[in-house]
């Protein structure tokens, strides 16, 4: 059995981190923009917290309920593949549709065009054959969702917690943007971890990535 964390059964590790690393960068923006608040002598440090829960919140809501439409279209879609599949005319058509459907030439993998051939040959025999099951909602598409709405809402505690130990707004939101930094750096890391490129440059890039984003969001006014 595949050792990895419990969430591992229920989301893809790219996934997973995307949903972290999104939920800081929504809070990031509201740290960043505070600054601009702190200095017109505007900010209100229980708008902030109110207001980055609640949008963290709010698109954890709105990021489960789309992870569960894509699941269920994504299992549609090859259902559909698999009907179509049954009723190709001929063996020919079939193993057209099945490469068309499972191309391998974008795959980092050198494979024999043989090789290619013979796997394409025993999909469209297994598919043939197989009834397509029927599409629904699974437990674990429900599992999923909510373990999406929790990251992403979840995400926002490291923004909340140094306002509620600091009474100094600069220091807690300096602090909170420190955390939050750091929080992009290991999302990243650990991203890269699961790829073939370097953690730590991944952990840089993605920390560039969602500082600029924040920057950008504030500017326009997000």
């Amino acid at each position: 059995m595949a050792r990895g964390p419990l969430i591992h059964r229920f989301m893809d590790p790219g996934d997973a981190l995307g949903e972290i690393l999104f939920g800081i960068i929504m809070s990031l923006t509201f740290t960043v923009g505070a600054r601009f608040f702190l200095a017109k002598g505007e900010f209100d440090r229980n708008e902030l917290i109110v207001g980055a829960l609640g949008c963290n919140i709010a698109w954890g809501v709105i990021d489960a309920v789309l992870y569960v439409l894509g699941s269920t279209f994504f299992r549609s879609q090859r259902a559909h593949f698999y009907r179509a599949l049954r009723n190709a005319p001929d063996e020919k058509s079939a193993l057209a549709m099945v490469e068309e459907q499972f191309g391998l030439e974008d795959e980092p993998l050198n494979i024999p065009a043989e090789d290619r051939a013979r796997l394409y040959q025993a999909i469209a025999i297994i598919g043939r054959r197989a009834t397509p099951a029927r599409i629904r909602v699974t437990r674990d598409d429900l599992v999923a969702a909510f373990l999406v709405f929790a990251l992403v809402t979840f995400t926002a505690i490291p923004l909340v917690v140094p306002f509620l130990i600091f009474a100094d707004e600069s220091l807690a939101i300096r602090v909170a943007n420190t955390v939050q930094v750091a929080l992009l750096f290991i999302g990243g890391w650990r991203w890269g971890s699961y790829t073939d490129l370097a953690p730590w440059k991944v952990g840089l890039a993605v920390t560039a990535l969602g500082i600029g984003m924040s920057m950008m969001n504030v500017l326009l006014g997000g």
